[in-house]
């Protein structure tokens, strides 16, 4: 067809089909367009470049006939039904290919019908796109629903964790822990606080070694501080110190995994926290280490006597008597001797620690055992065999006599239950 070549190549067809070639006729129906046709079937068949040069070509020619069809079939379908007789899928990739390697031999029109094929094939694929985005928007929305549902608590600690405890952490916490340099410099008697406010008071306690457990003359001695031995506390580390009080726990409570714990009329603010168990300490210490990424822990039962005794052999870190107003105990001498006093009412010891010596028991980490053979000789706690459903305590309380505040004394606690005056103190340890 006329409309299939340019003017050009219309040209070229003319002078072939002109005299003297005669090679191609064209002609022009009645009522239709000039078309040009080959004038004799000999042509292609003695024509030796011909024949080649259409061997060469026949997969594009063959290409380009059923292309023509194709176009000439959308020509004849009616306009609302165009747009599904255009090219699609695998004939519109290969309609694309040759297009990019043979444009210029391709009449306009054929080119036209690629390019609207092209269009219709990219807003289709547009529209599958926004339907499969709806889709999944759908689906998401749907999953997220029912993962919301099913783990509302999780997503209640994370929304939690953004928007309360990260930022109390970063303003808070975060900006007041020691660098690697500061901690290498403390020495012992050094203090140091980990966060603006509501976070232990930490003393650095020195190395050193002592004998752990009762000589066989201390009056009131019991048999489960038997047998008197050695422990090496061979690096120094950080000891609160004072207990732990409803003020620091309750910023716990506020800004991480702490329960509320009750203070049984006690007094809340700088009084020791009590009413908590061994379990409760533990998520306490695990947020302290969160927040601060430091690693707080409780103290073993070795590190808790060499702390309590700060150097000493007697009986209680100040000597062999209880005295008067040494600490809080029931029959100590003071005016809290019916109920938890203050931290920090009472002097410190040789290592500037204070209560630890009556006011609240504190939990250790340490499992019970009945007494201390093979008891690790490093200060580490023990935590391997015994009765990790019981734990130690050690201190004495206000509640107990002056006899139960001794260093030496042991005592424990079912770890799940608690008490108002069982309390705790934490432990820090120091980068050499």
């Amino acid at each position: 067809m006329r409309s299939e070549f340019s003017d050009e190549e219309w040209r070229l067809v003319c002078e072939l089909a002109d005299h003297p070639n005669r090679l191609l006729v064209t002609a022009t129906p009645e009522g239709g367009e000039t078309y040009a046709e080959a004038a004799h079937e000999a042509i292609f068949r003695r024509w030796g470049k011909l024949r080649d040069w259409i061997a060469a070509e026949r997969e594009f020619l063959a290409w380009r006939t059923g292309l023509e069809g194709a176009r000439r079939a959308w020509e004849a379908t009616p306009e609302g039904s165009k747009n599904d007789a255009l090219l699609m899928g695998a004939a519109m990739a290969q309609a694309q290919s040759w297009l990019a390697k043979r444009r210029e031999d391709l009449p306009v029109v054929d080119r036209d019908f690629i390019d609207q094929s092209t269009k219709r094939e990219s807003k289709a694929r547009r529209r599958a796109r926004r339907v499969q985005a709806l889709i999944y928007v759908l689906l998401v929305g749907s999953i997220a629903g029912l993962i919301g549902w099913i783990n509302q608590s999780y997503l209640r600690d994370r929304l939690n964790w953004y928007t309360t405890v990260r930022p109390y952490m970063l303003v808070q916490v975060r900006p007041y822990v020691l660098t690697a340099a500061a901690e290498r410099l403390l020495k012992p008697g050094d203090s140091f606080r980990e966060c603006a406010k509501d976070c232990p008071e930490m003393v650095v306690v020195p190395a050193g070694e002592f004998m752990m457990g009762s000589p066989a003359d201390e009056r009131n001695r019991n048999g489960n501080e038997d047998p008197l031995h050695r422990v090496t506390i061979a690096r120094p580390l950080a000891v609160s110190k004072f207990e732990v009080t409803f003020e620091q726990w309750d910023a716990c409570v506020t800004f991480g995994g702490c329960a509320h714990v009750p203070d049984s009329n006690m007094g809340r603010g700088t009084h020791p926290v009590i009413n908590v168990n061994w379990d409760d300490v533990q998520q306490y210490v695990a947020w302290l280490s969160k927040m601060t990424d430091r690693p707080y822990r409780l103290l073993s039962e070795a590190e808790w006597e060499y702390s309590a005794r700060a150097g000493t052999t007697t009986i209680y870190s100040w000597g062999d008597e209880i005295g008067k107003g040494n600490a809080n105990c029931n029959g100590c001498g003071s005016e809290w001797d019916s109920r938890s006093a203050p931290v920090g009412l009472f002097a410190p010891n040789q290592f500037g620690l204070y209560d630890m010596h009556g006011n609240v028991w504190e939990w250790v980490e340490d499992c019970l055992h009945t007494n201390y053979e093979g008891a690790p000789k490093d200060g580490s706690a023990w935590i391997a065999q015994g009765d990790c459903n019981n734990r130690v305590l050690r201190g004495g309380s206000w509640f107990g006599d002056p006899l139960g505040l001794r260093s030496a004394l042991r005592f424990w606690f079912p770890a799940e239950d608690h008490a108002f005056d069982l309390g705790f103190r934490v432990g820090r340890t120091l980068n050499p």
